[in-house]
């Protein structure tokens, strides 16, 4: 096992840690660990939410999430060497729940959740259609995962980092700061906001305080959208086995990462939607020196998937079309074009005998495929949602004998508003 360089007592809140990480970027946050290139190490990643959702059959947790308190990210590492241009190159060895603790009141301690978000905090893709707040929680066995809120599935694990990501620039983080500022301007009160803007309230800046602290805690971008940087990119398949290379803006790169998901569909679409947990990342850092400028990699992160992702062979697929539930024609819109997809699979899965928010929150965690398949014929964008037919324990394909009837068991418990 690499060395742990970044060590989470369970009993412990992710503030009473013996190394404190963050939940903003910033390039001023201190470094919590040094690293050398070609080095491989260990860090444990806190679930997002620093242990408020609970294994239980109420969604009022997720109803009340604190999410100005997330992402709760392990870091920064410098790595020593690193300077603005460079490429620095991850290596995921391996991730998974939290090591040799497979039951307790943390997620990853033997189970995660996934959460339909209320409207008025946080929503999701389809938050008009469902505003409530659902949850649902996930047992795992081995490598794979089941749930008593959603029933006659198992999924294979395609355990991976929703977050990971350098710090900022800050040039760079000025001009998020200033994008995402007029963006909120354009409709202040709106609810979900468009964006969030940096928030005193439940920062984390690792061992900063008194002034400079407040200082940072004003500029520091929130962690909840991907930028240029990686961040908050929730792509399913950063798994075991992958390497990535990200631009580096500050010395030291200062790399961070957390938000693991046991599971999860393309889009997250419900928000909460892959299974979140706490756990660990085996991982090897290196550099490119000059890389940015030598591949043309100046505002993106690049990355080879890892080959350990289920293999799963058959599926039913959805699709649709960028036209809206009232009828009114967009033009090529490829995220309205994915919703409706998703509202196809939701209606079919329905027929079985699921309630829809069972079928959302299916969708955001099961490992479906969610494909760009048509973008250039106007007016219409088209969008498939393909699920893998292997999750289900009855037959999901249409028949002359009809939907098989499941039993929904006791649904997925709802927040009461």
């Amino acid at each position: 096992m690499p060395e742990l360089l970044f060590p989470l007592d369970s009993t412990k809140s992710f503030t009473e840690q013996e190394v404190v990480g963050h939940n903003r970027w910033h390039p001023d946050i201190p470094a919590a660990v040094t690293v050398k290139p070609g080095t491989s190490f260990r860090a444990h990643c806190r679930e997002w939410f620093d242990g408020a959702i609970r294994n239980d059959d109420s969604a009022e947790d997720i109803l009340n999430a604190p999410l100005n308190n997330v992402h709760t990210l392990s870091g920064p590492f410098h790595i020593e060497g690193a300077e603005p241009g460079d490429l620095l190159i991850v290596d995921i060895l391996d991730v998974g729940p939290i090591p040799q603790e497979d039951s307790g009141p943390l997620a990853g301690q033997g189970w995660g959740y996934a959460g339909i978000f209320a409207k008025e905090n946080g929503g999701g893709f389809l938050t008009d259609r469902f505003p409530d707040a659902y949850k649902a929680i996930w047992d795992f066995s081995g490598q794979t995962t089941t749930s008593r809120h959603v029933p006659h599935v198992q999924y294979t694990g395609i355990t991976h980092p929703g977050l990971m990501g350098t710090a900022p620039s800050a040039q760079l983080l000025a001009k998020w700061n200033a994008r995402e500022g007029a963006l909120i301007a354009t409709d202040p009160n709106r609810v979900p906001p468009l964006a969030l803007a940096p928030e005193l309230d439940g920062a984390i800046l690792g061992s900063l305080s008194g002034d400079e602290f407040a200082r940072v805690a004003g500029e520091a971008a929130r962690t909840a959208p991907p930028r240029e940087n990686g961040g908050n990119q929730d792509i399913k398949n950063l798994t075991k086995g992958t390497r990535v290379f990200y631009p580096v803006f500050v010395p030291g790169a200062k790399l961070s990462f957390g938000d693991l998901h046991f599971s999860q569909g393309d889009g997250e679409i419900t928000f909460c939607g892959a299974i979140e947990m706490g756990g660990f990342m085996d991982l090897h850092v290196d550099l490119i020196k000059g890389g940015m400028e030598t591949y043309g990699v100046i505002e993106n992160a690049i990355f080879m998937p890892g080959n350990t992702a289920p293999q799963y062979s058959e599926w039913i697929a959805f699709s649709g079309i960028s036209v809206t539930e009232d009828g009114e024609q967009k033009y090529l819109d490829s995220d309205l074009s994915y919703q409706n997809a998703c509202m196809h699979a939701i209606d079919y899965l329905t027929k079985f005998g699921y309630s829809p928010e069972q079928a959302y929150l299916l969708l955001g965690s099961a490992p479906i495929e969610g494909r760009l398949s048509g973008v250039v014929d106007i007016p219409n964008s088209c969008a498939t949602v393909y699920i893998p037919t292997a999750i289900f324990d009855f037959p999901i394909a249409p028949s002359a004998s009809g939907p098989f009837q499941i039993d929904p068991g006791m649904g997925a418990p709802r927040a009461q508003l």
